[in-house]
């Protein structure tokens, strides 16, 4: 046998069986060797992994990509399907439940209570966080900027770190567990939106909990989502050893993904 014939092949011919690794272990050790989560992370993924390799065999495709449906007519069918329903649900509200417009707007009168789109509830959550405005000794005492303007210029930073993650994250990872820190800062992020627009919509509800104090949610909008990110990174770490990290990465290095 040459060496050509001994490397497995990833021009399409050829069976496409990656042969096994002799150091990686048995299905059994790994399983008696774990405990709890990492035994049923295992037990998931080497179900995952003994299905693939069937597949593989009893195909001629090196890549598992083009073993699925194709676009046309399947795929096509059921997104039509799918979108003809909500499209349905959509019309048959706005059949039935019609909106309701009020009065004319007063421009000379402000409303007592102010609220942005939806979407926008956790930027206006960032313009009530004067309390991190600092009070700078040098000038008395006094604050670099008011409140109004910290709140405005706070969404500088946040939004330039959503901008830089691609650049700094150039990793070809298709799961949490391979990437846990990227992963538990993206979780960090997500529910920093959602306490931010808590603590944008505090004043409509403030008065149904009179045990949790201005400072105090406050404190906990920004507390939580950084406890939960560590959380999310050390659960994320622990189920490596159960993912079977480093033969993910043999795996992917030999067939990287589209």
């Amino acid at each position: 046998m040459t060496d050509d014939e001994s490397e497995p092949r990833t021009d399409g011919s050829g069976t496409g069986i990656v042969p096994p690794d002799d150091e990686t272990p048995t299905w059994r050790e790994r399983k008696e060797r774990t405990q709890g989560l990492s035994r049923l992370t295992y037990e998931y993924f080497e179900r995952a992994r003994r299905e693939d390799q069937d597949l593989r065999q009893e195909s001629d495709y090196v890549e598992r990509d083009v073993l699925g449906f194709p676009a046309w007519p399947h795929e096509t069918i059921r997104n039509l399907a799918i979108v003809s329903f909500f499209v349905g649900i959509i019309i048959f509200l706005a059949a039935t439940l019609p909106p309701h417009l009020g009065g004319a707007a007063d421009p000379s009168s402000t409303p007592s209570v102010i609220q942005p789109d939806w979407y926008l509830y956790w930027s206006f959550g960032l313009l009530k966080t004067n309390p991190l405005n600092p009070e700078l000794a040098i000038l008395g005492g006094q604050k670099l900027m008011s409140d109004s303007v910290f709140g405005v210029a706070i969404h500088g930073p946040i939004l330039g770190l959503i901008a830089l993650v691609p650049f700094l994250n150039k990793g070809s990872a298709r799961r949490p567990v391979e990437e846990p820190f990227w992963a538990a800062l993206g979780v960090t992020g997500v529910l920093l939106s959602f306490t931010l627009t808590l603590l944008a919509q505090y004043n409509l509800f403030a008065s149904q909990m009179p045990l949790v104090t201005t400072g105090m949610f406050f404190d906990l909008a920004f507390i939580l989502p950084a406890v939960l990110g560590i959380v999310t990174y050390g659960v994320l770490k622990a189920m490596q050893e159960g993912y079977m990290y480093n033969l993910n990465r043999r795996y992917y290095r030999l067939r990287p993904p589209r």
